[in-house]
């Protein structure tokens, strides 16, 4: 079966929550999915579900850097250091290990920022294996990358607690 390639986006929640979604969907039909988050603290809650489910395996990113626009140059170079090496791995396990489906949960977001080895991601979603299935989830994704998917999901913000100042609160947003 050929692997195609999604981008969750938009300024709504949810982005991650589809990939997950369609993470539990792949290991239920028995096939392995490697789930890795760029720019998130691994502390979601959604992380601590799925290292527990069978045929997923979540590699967690070593640093959490914070917010883009806190970090200082110093910080922005670690960062770019530290998100390159996890796409790599990202990369190389998911191949290695003969995965269906690979996510790259808010790649998007440290594609934009210049935080991960651009041509890298580029070179690997062109030249992927055949039968891996990989998702990207982030805002603003790049023409290049729009025109490497098969499919485009936009999530669209209507209304949300945030604006109105209700922060992040567990089990929902994180």
């Amino acid at each position: 079966m050929r692997g195609l390639i999604h981008i969750y986006t938009g300024e709504g929640k949810g982005k991650s929550t589809a990939a997950v979604g369609l993470s539990i969907r792949c290991a239920g039909r028995g096939k392995k999915v490697l789930y890795t988050q760029f720019l998130k603290d691994n502390s979601s809650g959604e992380l601590a579900v799925l290292s527990r489910t069978e045929n997923i395996r979540v590699l967690p990113c070593p640093e959490s850097y914070g917010f883009y626009w806190k970090m200082t140059d110093s910080q922005k170079e670690e960062a770019t250091k530290t998100y390159s090496s996890l796409l790599e791995a990202a990369a190389h396990e998911a191949v290695a290990g003969e995965y269906r489906m690979l996510v790259l949960d808010e790649i998007i977001a440290a594609y934009n920022c210049n935080l991960i080895d651009r041509a890298y991601l580029l070179e690997f979603l062109k030249n992927r294996p055949e039968g891996l299935e990989v998702v990207l989830t982030g805002r603003n994704p790049s023409e290049e990358l729009l025109e490497l998917a098969d499919y485009v999901s936009e999530i669209r913000k209507i209304k949300h607690p945030y604006d109105r100042g209700i922060g992040a609160r567990d089990g929902i947003e994180k």
